[in-house]
Parts: C-alpha cells; sequence; structure tokens
C-alpha cells in the first residue's frame, strides 16, 4: 500500500527520530512511504487559541499538501483528530468542502492504521522494562483509540505492560491550556507521572508527542526514575536483535 505520510510540526521540530521511526515500521509492515517536505502544520494551535481564520489558512495549505484519495498517516492523535473532527468547523460548505470530506476519511493514527487497515502487530521490537500506556484525550475521544497501542505493545518482546491508574485522565499538556494554566497543568501532569511510578513502570508510552512532551519535562525537571517514549520508537527498537 502507498501511504502519505503526516508529520506532525511538533514532532518534525522537537522529535524527529520519531518521524524517521514512523518511516520505518510503516516500510516494514509492506507499505511505500510518500513525503511531501512542504508540509508544515494542521492548524491545531491556531485553531484552540480562537484564531479561526489563520486555521483556516494553514488547514487550506494542508489540504492542498495531500492527494485528497491517498491514505495519510500521522503518529499523532491529536493532529488526525484536529482533521478528522474539527476541519468541519472551518470547510463545511466552503469550496473545499468534498475534498476536505474525502481527506477526513483518508488520514489515520499510525497505532489504528497498523492493526485496523493493515492488520500488522508484530514488528519484532525488543525493549526490556515495564511500562503504562497514556490514553491521550486526542487518541481515546477523538480518534477512538484504546486497545490499538495496546495491541502493539503486547507483541514487543521484553515489555511489560501494567495499568495506570486514572489512565484515561488528561496530562495537563492541551496545546495552549499548558501555557495559560501552567499551576493546574503541572499538578495534572505530576499526579499522571507518580501514578506511573507508583505502577512500578520504567516507561511511559504514547500515541502523541505533545502529552509526552510535557511529562517529561516534569520528569527531568524532578530527576524522576522513569522515561516517556512514543509508540513509534518502541515500535522500531531492538530490531536488530532479532
Amino acid at each position: 500500500m502507498i501511504v502519505e505520510l503526516f508529520i506532525p510540526c511538533f514532532v518534525d521540530q522537537l522529535y524527529p527520530d520519531t518521524a524517521f521511526n514512523t518511516v520505518k515500521v510503516l516500510e516494514k509492515a509492506g507499505c511505500v512511504v510518500n513525503y511531501n517536505p512542504a508540509q508544515t502544520c494542521c492548524g491545531q494551535p491556531a485553531f484552540n487559541a480562537g484564531f479561526w481564520d489563520d486555521a483556516k489558512a494553514v488547514g487550506s495549505k494542508f489540504l492542498n499538501d495531500f492527494p485528497e484519495d491517498s491514505v495519510i498517516v500521522s503518529p499523532s492523535a491529536s493532529c488526525t483528530g484536529m482533521v478528522r473532527n474539527y476541519y468541519n468547523d472551518l470547510f463545511t460548505n466552503t469550496t473545499s468542502h468534498n475534498k476536505c470530506r474525502n481527506i477526513q476519511s483518508n488520514i489515520y493514527e499510525l497505532s489504528d492504521f497498523l492493526v485496523n487497515i493493515l492488520q500488522v502487530d508484530y514488528f519484532g521490537a525488543e525493549l526490556e522494562g515495564r511500562a503504562v500506556y497514556h490514553d491521550s484525550c486526542a487518541g481515546l475521544r477523538e480518534c477512538k483509540i484504546k486497545e490499538e497501542p495496546r495491541k502493539l505493545l503486547s507483541k514487543v518482546l521484553g515489555l511489560e505492560l501494567v495499568d495506570l491508574k486514572d489512565g484515561e485522565t488528561c496530562c495537563g499538556f492541551g496545546g495552549t491550556f499548558a501555557v495559560k494554566f501552567d499551576a493546574i497543568s503541572t499538578a495534572m501532569a505530576q499526579q499522571k507521572v507518580y501514578n506511573a511510578i507508583d505502577a512500578k513502570a520504567d516507561y511511559i508510552i504514547s500515541t502523541d508527542a505533545s502529552c509526552l512532551l510535557h511529562m517529561q519535562g516534569y520528569i527531568d525537571k524532578n530527576n524522576l526514575p522513569i522515561k516517556t517514549i512514543h509508540i513509534a520508537d518502541v515500535l522500531a527498537h531492538g530490531w536488530g536483535n532479532v
């Protein structure tokens, strides 16, 4: 299958290795991966901040950057959820209406695509340790992803996946929420991280780099014995040992 790769600006600027690992995982699953280097952002930051005209301008570029009849895969439930759900507010009954609907029906978060479309859940990955999975708000509520990441992680050799208390609670990032309400946001990250530590986890794994950045910031500031890692990085880990 030929797929178009959407790498969110967040991943592009801060976690390029996650982008490369996404390509590796998709290619190992048998896909031919196309990447348009002109792509930038889905428009979510502006949209969430209330600047809908700016979000529409960025979203229009997104619609022009991707073929409407191609499968689009992204290592971000947050950005996938933005396109799937909130482009309706920007492009319904506009000249881009039909193209928008086609792209909305063809964009997938990585774990959703691997498990439900390709029906592939084993990549020969190895990662020693104990982990919890963090359900991002966008993954759980906007993309309806819950079992898919867990199914993939259950096939990682050496990884013990354990339950996370209040696993469906927000980590506190929420885009501009973390900036506008930093004290509340930090307290939410604290709760999430300490729940993971109480579970004796070595890793917090998620589909969203933004959540992981937020929690890793709290971890680093307080020198805590735990690490965050994106699911794409887990699935691409340890192949040399297989």
